[in-house]
């Protein structure tokens, strides 16, 4: 199949989150599997002017009314798979991809809509007859909508169906019609203007084809009043075109036998470089070098998604404990400020990082005993996968992607490989952490077999891939 996958972020270009890295990794492995692949994505000229890129398209024009856009298009190659920038200096030449530090960017629906136009003018600039349009987040919930209104009678786009790939469904692109005057010159339809406002996801979640989340619990948990974002009714109105599939995890950057920004590398057949992480983790933590205490470890956005609000209020309690405490995120600055207090009254117990250090994250990931999630939602989260690679047992809440990828010690040790509790309150939290500590403590044997079970779990690409792969000869209609 021929796939145009279109994308805000790809990992190694252009990154803030997981998003990027799935728009790495999943045309990768659909290109291994024999597809032909292109990634579109914005020029970030600020952050991207290292990047090796070439022009093939100068001065482009783009026409939506009686308005015309001019832009480039840049090329560039991800390990064999092409990837079409799209540069518009006054739209993506700023410092930030979607703010500037502290508030969103008023024209954010511009840009974004803009760059959904662009994508699909891109597949006929060079030709590209598209079966599937693989679209990914609000940012590119346009193109379902756009493709319907504008680029249905041009050859290369007449036949294509859209994928509609739900990432983080609390953040839908909502605009008011007067900051999107690119869609409004467009021609949107009624029915996606509720008292002046549009919402790009709605507007993909009625027109894509068919609809992906990143985990089958979000699947089923998109389809929920609870977890559904307040978009529960839509969701259950196109159940039979929804699916999840979860994402699988990026093993040439995360994997213990192979990491080298980590101190001492190990498998599962010998564990003993763990341990040497582990002291290093406490020696740079300012913590006592003691292999017989358990460390906690979390690196996480600082926000109520992670489970933060019913995390502070046990967490002295949790370091009143044999245990200690290693955090590094940053985010709302009112919980930051209460983490700071509880560093300064427990600096033998807790180290908290008010900062990102990739080489500090993947030590934290291999010197801890456990990983902390105990999010409030988790689309399908990351960070527990790659705790599990370098045997470090997660500690997570049972939503989302951390359902379909933790299983508890208590409700099937043949299987298990982390703790997990069902309820959003600091009660079930720390009790589910304090059911760890003692395991920890009174069970070290079994701790070690799980330990290496864990890090023996794999999330390939390719799995992921081939699934998707299904979901799209559904939305061709082949068998």
């Amino acid at each position: 199949m021929n796939i145009l996958f279109v994308s805000s972020e790809v990992e190694e270009l252009a990154k803030t989150g997981g998003l990027a890295d799935v728009a790495k990794a999943l045309p990768l492995a659909l290109t291994a599997m024999g597809h032909d692949v292109k990634i579109v994505m914005p020029y970030y000229s600020k952050t991207m002017s290292d990047i090796d890129t070439h022009i093939i398209h100068e001065n482009v024009e783009l026409r939506v009314g009686e308005d015309s856009y001019y832009y480039t298009v840049r090329e560039t190659e991800l390990k064999g798979v092409k990837v079409f920038c799209i540069e518009h200096d006054d739209f993506f030449g700023r410092d930030g991809f979607y703010s500037d530090g502290y508030e969103a960017y008023h024209d954010n629906g511009e840009r974004f809509a803009f760059f959904s136009m662009a994508s699909l003018q891109v597949a006929l600039l060079q030709n590209f007859t598209v079966d599937i349009i693989h679209c990914n987040d609000w940012h590119t919930g346009t193109i379902p909508h756009l493709l319907n209104k504008h680029w249905r009678h041009e050859a290369c786009l007449a036949n294509a169906k859209t994928v509609f790939n739900v990432h983080n469904g609390a953040f839908q692109g909502i605009f008011h019609l007067d900051q999107i005057p690119f869609l409004v010159h467009a021609g949107i339809d009624y029915e996606h203007i509720h008292h002046g406002m549009v919402n790009f996801a709605k507007m993909a979640i009625r027109c894509a084809d068919k609809i992906v989340a990143v985990s089958p619990s979000y699947a089923q948990e998109l389809q929920t009043d609870l977890g559904s974002h307040h978009l529960g009714d839509l969701f259950r109105s196109r159940s039979a075109d929804l699916s999840g599939v979860l994402n699988g995890c990026d093993y040439s950057q995360w994997d213990a036998a192979t990491d080298e920004l980590i101190p001492a590398r190990y498998t599962h057949e010998n564990m003993s470089g763990k341990a040497f992480c582990k002291a290093n983790l406490q020696q740079q933590s300012k913590l006592a070098v003691n292999d017989k205490i358990p460390i906690i470890g979390m690196v996480c956005r600082i926000t109520d998604q992670k489970g933060f609000h019913y995390l502070l209020p046990v967490l002295e309690n949790i370091l009143r404990h044999n245990v200690q405490f290693i955090l590094v995120g940053t985010g709302d600055p009112h919980m930051v400020d209460q983490l700071k207090v509880l560093r300064d009254k427990y600096p033998d117990k807790f180290y908290f990082l008010n900062d990102f250090s990739l080489r500090f994250a993947h030590l934290v990931t291999a010197g801890s005993d456990f990983f902390m999630m105990p999010s409030l939602f988790e689309p399908c989260g990351l960070n527990q996968m790659y705790s599990l690679a370098y045997g470090t047992l997660p500690i997570v809440r049972a939503v989302g992607g951390l359902r379909d990828t933790i299983n508890d010690y208590e409700a099937d040790s043949s299987t298990a490989n982390g703790f997990v509790f069902e309820h959003p309150d600091p009660t079930d939290l720390l009790t589910c952490v304090l059911k760890a500590l003692l395991f920890y403590h009174e069970y070290p044997e079994v701790f070690d077999v799980i330990r290496k079970r864990a890090i023996q779990t794999r999330f390939n690409w390719h799995d992921s891939a081939v699934q998707y792969e299904t979901v799209y000869k559904n939305a061709l209609g082949i068998e």
